[in-house]
């Protein structure tokens, strides 16, 4: 159990909720001591856990994926571990470990002190560190052509309702190198993924997509029709394996395409020629409740 804690709340996350006195109730009879700040942009998250990494012995985290996403960069390849508390709308690195729903049962879990800590594997896009996935194609268009009202309304079955309207007649051939073998992949959409969870507790991509194992996984999608993204849902309902989506599991990619490449890194628009993806092994460490990492173990 750790006695320094330096909590950092998004307040921009998607939640509203009064985060800080949240905090203060839990730790109300904890002999732990701990600090807040108040982080405003990903900039300033960036420059105060690099201020304190190493420091202190624990640093917990408030807000969305985004958040998240920002704080294990900041936390590769550091000692200095990471507790998420879920304050946005998709949580879906909460998701994944298996953390609490609510923020008030995630901080019940850290003063009592029922977790561990485990090491996770992070990925590493053009030497930029990234936590979850880069997505190509309509998997890209899918959130970033997602209207907040839809999100608002839907949740994260909006990002499958924007899927549908967005589907493109015909799929991108990419030249891919996967772990010293070149081949053409044609394709809709692809990720590179470290972890499973899409969004939704208990559903992954495929079976066997693990933050822990030490591989990246590609799953890609050559072509779409709306009876076609119907089966594949259905498979992602019943997380089974779907013939519709190629999986590959691999430590190595690079990626390139006649034109730049529009990609989403960590739900972050990005473009470049050519993208090389690897495996950063054990690179984050990351609180999870008890049971689920016993579970991974």
């Amino acid at each position: 159990m750790p006695t320094d804690i330096h909590f950092i709340i998004n307040p921009s996350a998607g939640t509203e909720e009064p985060v800080a006195d949240l905090i203060r109730e839990a730790f109300l009879e904890s002999p732990a001591s701990f600090d807040i700040s108040i982080t405003t942009s990903p900039e300033h998250l960036q420059r105060a856990i690099a201020a304190i990494k190493g420091t202190t012995q624990l640093v917990a985290v408030y807000g969305g994926d985004g958040t998240v996403m920002e704080a294990a960069k900041a936390l590769h390849n550091s000692i200095t571990p990471l507790f998420i508390l879920p304050g946005g709308t998709a949580n879906v690195m909460a998701k994944e470990i298996g953390m609490p729903a609510t923020t008030a049962e995630a901080l019940v879990l850290l003063a009592s002190g029922d977790f561990e800590i485990k090491a996770v594997d992070m990925g590493i896009i053009n030497g930029c560190p990234f936590l979850i996935r880069v997505n190509i194609g309509i998997l890209a268009d899918m959130i970033t052509e997602t209207s907040p009202e839809t999100k608002e309304r839907f949740g994260q079955w909006a990002y499958g309702l924007t899927a549908f309207r967005e589907m493109p007649k015909q799929g991108t051939t990419f030249q891919v190198n996967v772990d010293g073998e070149n081949s053409a992949l044609t394709a809709v959409g692809l990720t590179v993924t470290n972890a499973g969870n899409i969004g939704v507790k208990g559903m992954s991509f495929l079976p066997g997509i693990s933050v822990s194992d030490g591989w990246l996984d590609l799953v890609s999608l050559d072509e779409s029709s709306i009876l076609k993204l119907l089966q594949v849902s259905g498979s992602i309902l019943l997380q089974k394996e779907s013939p519709l989506l190629h999986h590959q599991k691999l430590q190595h990619i690079k990626i390139t395409s006649s034109t730049p490449i529009d990609f989403l890194c960590d739900d972050q628009p990005q473009r470049a020629s050519e993208l090389n993806i690897s495996i950063a092994p054990a690179s984050l460490h990351i609180a999870y409740p008890k049971n689920n990492a016993d579970e991974t173990n």
